[in-house]
């Protein structure tokens, strides 16, 4: 009988396919943030867009070395 293919995957792909998936939740979620400041009216919410496309951009880059690793498409 053959295994499913998620207890197939090696435990340390397994991780890796996880920190995917939350990697790309977080990266949602400040898009949406992005999204909904649009044009900043104060300068709280232009330091809150920066931090916003900051993190964005960087768990970006953490997804797609992830993405490498595991030989998924981006």
């Amino acid at each position: 009988m053959e295994q499913p293919r998620a207890t197939a995957l090696q435990p340390d792909r397994r991780r890796q396919r996880l920190r995917l998936a939350r990697l790309e939740a977080d990266m949602a979620y400040f898009q949406a943030r992005l999204e909904m400041i649009r044009q900043p009216d104060s300068a709280n919410q232009l330091a809150q867009r920066k931090v916003f496309k900051l993190l964005n951009d960087t768990l970006a880059t953490k997804a797609i070395a992830i993405r490498r690793a595991l030989e998924l498409p981006s």
